[in-house]
């Protein structure tokens, strides 16, 4: 056969069409047109908004599992604070019964022997609820602001509590709100009882950047620990004895000095509280104080005499 009958050109499976640099060329410019396109025009919006539609049963296969390990992880453990807590309340319960039974017996007691050397009843004082409404505006104090005033019985030195303990007293009433000064105001002093030795002190607001109490004027070698609690001794004739005040969390005795530091951290929610109870004072169940005559000068009393 000549050679010139044959056909030269390759068969169609060697065939290679545009070579790489050609398509890479070409699927980069493409890239960047639709790159363009897409910033200045949105033209692939609807297009990945249908995709996201299209692939959104997938996606939310494929997270059930994940969903159902985390549901699964929040059971148990929301399971196991429940047990632990209804475990601790249960604990709560039995201490409280115990101590019920105790108290009642004690009240009992003291009634009687009340009677018997023929003292004064005990003092208690009613009182109402009432809710923060906000924080005073004024930095440097610590003070609240409660919605009752005048026109619900609030009167000015009135204890205010939670239910943890004695959060501090009314200062300013007004007809529809009142102004409540807390334990940790640095103008605010607070006579209290050291329920483990008797001792009483006077506790002030602490002028630092936490919620602190100072127990002033203990000499250094006062018997007070840490951990040492506080409550309201009652001799200012305002609040009720018997109240949680603090606890005793740091004491630093200094040789320098005849007091020790003490600092106490207050057992009523001094921040974040949301409702108080407002007590009446003593001051009103007490009876006056007795008039001292004052001294006549001397010469007054010689003048009569002659």
């Amino acid at each position: 056969m000549p050679l010139g009958t044959l056909d030269r050109t390759p068969p169609a499976f060697f065939k290679q069409g545009p070579s790489a640099i050609s398509k890479l060329l070409f699927f980069s410019a493409l890239s960047v047109l639709l790159m363009v396109a897409d910033i200045r025009f949105q033209v692939t919006q609807p297009i990945r908004a249908a995709l996201s539609v299209a692939i959104y049963p997938v996606q939310w296969l494929a997270m059930r599992p994940q969903a159902f390990a985390k549901f699964s992880g929040e059971y148990l453990e929301s399971l196991q604070e429940a047990q632990s807590d209804a475990k601790e309340t249960r604990q709560k319960l039995l201490l409280q019964a115990q101590r019920a039974t105790q108290v009642e017996q004690l009240t009992l007691e003291n009634k009687q022997l009340r009677a018997l050397l023929n003292l004064q009843e005990r003092l208690y004082s009613a009182g109402f609820v009432a809710e923060v409404l906000y924080d005073a505006a004024d930095p440097y104090t610590r003070k609240l602001i409660i919605n009752k005033g005048m026109a619900n019985g609030v009167k000015a030195s009135a204890p205010v509590m939670d239910e943890h303990g004695i959060l501090g007293q009314v200062t300013r009433v007004l007809p529809l709100m009142s102004e409540v000064t807390l334990v940790t105001d640095r103008e605010h002093s607070i006579p209290v009882l050291n329920t483990r030795t008797g001792a009483r002190g006077v506790a002030y607001g602490e002028s630092g950047g936490a919620p602190l109490l100072e127990l002033r004027f203990m000499a250094t070698n006062a018997d007070i620990e840490v951990g040492d609690q506080l409550s309201t001794s009652g001799v200012d004739g305002v609040y009720p004895p018997g109240v949680q005040v603090g606890i005793v969390t740091k004491v630093e005795r200094r040789a320098e000095t005849a007091f020790a530091r003490i600092l106490c951290e207050p057992v009523g929610k001094v921040q974040g509280t949301r409702h108080v109870m407002v007590i009446d004072p003593l001051t009103d169940q007490l009876p006056a104080r007795p008039v001292i005559e004052k001294p006549q000068p001397m010469g007054a009393i010689k003048g009569g005499r002659r």
